[in-house]
């Protein structure tokens, strides 16, 4: 099979039958072919963060609204990332199943009616229910990673993937911005029930406008589509095994999860429904090892052709990277306010103000990423960039009362260049592992951004921030070991073959 498959590989070439994706010029600033797919699902992405972060701008008004408790207001943000991690991958499926464009469209539509129900609750209870369903509009990132990577060629990559990631990841701040203001003009007791619902209104409204604006490729480029759902393909058997190790750590953050929520912890749920959660869960978990022998069982009785073949260390590898990347970023913006205020004696503007340079870095530094690694290679641009982050968060582990507010603050800018620099130099490499998973790759690194952020917190919770910081100082210097031994620097060319025998070959160098 293997030989035919060459054969007929060979055989195109000889006919000029082999389509090659050709670089182009690249610019921000139009709104016309990639470009404007580019600024379309940008700002997809920022509606989708915009949802999925009203609450956190409105949480007073809804604390008196519902009497809420301290617990019952951790256990909305706790429950705000709990669907998120197994919806990027289950979203990441149905991308590279049934195209972006269909499947950002129905993001945002599902989004807005969960918004309606979550500025509507009557009581804690379908407040709670509703703030986990709309984890679902985490899971948006994932859907314009495949959407770009179909635009843009891959020297281009790098910069378009960032400027996509780093611009609608500012929708968190644009809420945190627009809509206690605007909860202020609607005015009354229920002003932040129609912010909510406003936010509801635009994700319905450009769902529409993303459905009839946009379209999955290029004129006359093919949208490749996994051979098999429901898990990711992996093309040799040890990388069978190696998935399997990866997908431990995906339901290991949902049960410390389910753990905060018992009555160990906030005490939200019921022993008898905690071990049930963690009996499902095991049950999942179960049945997805068994789903992936299904589909890539044949891997242990024959080999797969070379053209189709791509290494899962890469996919591990960019996962361990976002998860410190990113994951850290979700963590430390959390906390870094209070941190703050505690140890500087700060009011809480100016602690909100001091800590959104951390996350507002993002805006730039995620596209310089992605910039740099276009530009000088993208496993010596993350080396670097690991290499840089270990040190910050090093620095930051030294922050006391005995520091200067301005050497704080000079400390938390150097590192958060270098973790937002990161989250654009690994989403820099996932579109070049294996065009028709895109996806998924990009589903399951997202979910271990989220799985870092759960590991972190839940460090916090047991230990002082010092501690906190240099866990993840650590954890950063066993990644970019990982990242100098084991990633390989994309070269030459991916391959994908139409059931026709057709072979394109798509450039990555």
């Amino acid at each position: 099979m293997a030989h035919s498959l060459l054969n007929r590989f060979d055989n195109r070439i000889q006919t000029g039958n082999i389509r090659i994706m050709h670089d182009s010029r690249f610019t921000v600033f139009s709104f016309s072919g990639k470009t404007r797919i580019l600024h379309l699902s940008w700002f997809a992405f920022f509606l989708s963060f915009f949802v999925w972060f009203n609450h956190a701008p409105l949480l007073g008004a809804m604390r008196d609204t519902f009497d809420l408790s301290d617990q019952q207001i951790k256990t909305l943000l706790i429950l705000n990332v709990a669907l998120t991690i197994p919806a990027r991958i289950i979203i990441g499926m149905l991308v590279d199943a049934f195209g972006p464009r269909r499947i950002y469209s129905g993001l945002l539509f599902v989004s807005a009616f969960l918004c309606f129900g979550f500025a509507v609750a009557d009581d804690y209870e379908q407040l709670a229910l509703m703030r986990f369903l709309l984890g679902f509009a985490g899971a948006g990132f994932v859907i314009g990673i495949r959407m770009i990577t179909e635009w843009y060629p891959a020297r281009q990559a790098g910069i378009a993937q960032g400027i996509y990631g780093g611009w609608g990841n500012f929708g968190s701040a644009g809420a945190a911005l627009a809509l206690p203001t605007l909860a202020l003009a609607f005015g009354g007791d229920d002003g932040w029930r129609y912010a909510i619902g406003t936010t509801g209104v635009l994700a319905l409204l450009y769902s529409a406008v993303y459905f009839f604006s946009t379209s999955d490729t290029p004129k006359g480029s093919t949208y490749f589509k996994p051979k098999r759902n429901g898990a990711l393909e992996i093309t040799s058997p040890g990388d069978f095994f190696l998935y399997l190790v990866m997908n431990i750590p995906l339901y290991a953050a949902l049960a410390v999860l389910t753990w905060k929520l018992s009555p160990a912890n906030l005490g939200m749920l019921s022993v008898a429904v905690v071990d049930i959660i963690y009996a499902i869960l095991a049950s999942l978990y179960i049945f997805q090892t068994i789903r992936i022998y299904q589909i890539n069982g044949h891997v242990f009785k024959t080999s797969v052709p070379e053209i189709e073949r791509y290494k899962f260390k890469q996919v591990a590898v960019l996962d361990l990277a976002y998860m410190v990347t990113f994951g850290s970023e979700l963590a430390v913006v959390s906390m870094l306010p209070l941190f703050f205020q505690d140890t500087f004696d700060l009011s809480i503007v100016k602690a909100g103000l001091i800590a959104s340079v951390f996350a507002g870095l993002n805006l730039v530094m995620r596209p310089a990423g992605g910039w740099i690694s276009d530009r000088f290679g993208r496993k010596r641009s993350l080396v670097i960039i690991m290499a840089g982050l270990a040190i910050g968060y090093l620095l930051m582990s030294y922050i006391d009362h005995s520091w200067s507010v301005a050497s704080a603050v000079a400390a938390v800018i150097f590192c958060s260049i270098f973790v937002n620099a990161g989250n654009g130099a690994v989403f820099a490499v996932i579109p070049l592992v294996k065009r028709r998973l895109t996806g998924q790759i990009a589903g399951m690194a997202g979910a271990f951004g989220n799985v870092g952020g759960v590991a972190f917190l839940t460090v916090l919770s047991f230990a002082a921030p010092g501690v906190f910081f240099l866990v993840i100082g650590g954890s950063a210097v066993v990644v970019l070991v990982a990242v100098m031994f084991f990633l390989d620097e994309p070269e030459g060319h991916m391959t994908e073959v139409l059931p026709d025998g057709t072979v394109q070959m798509i450039k990555v160098s």
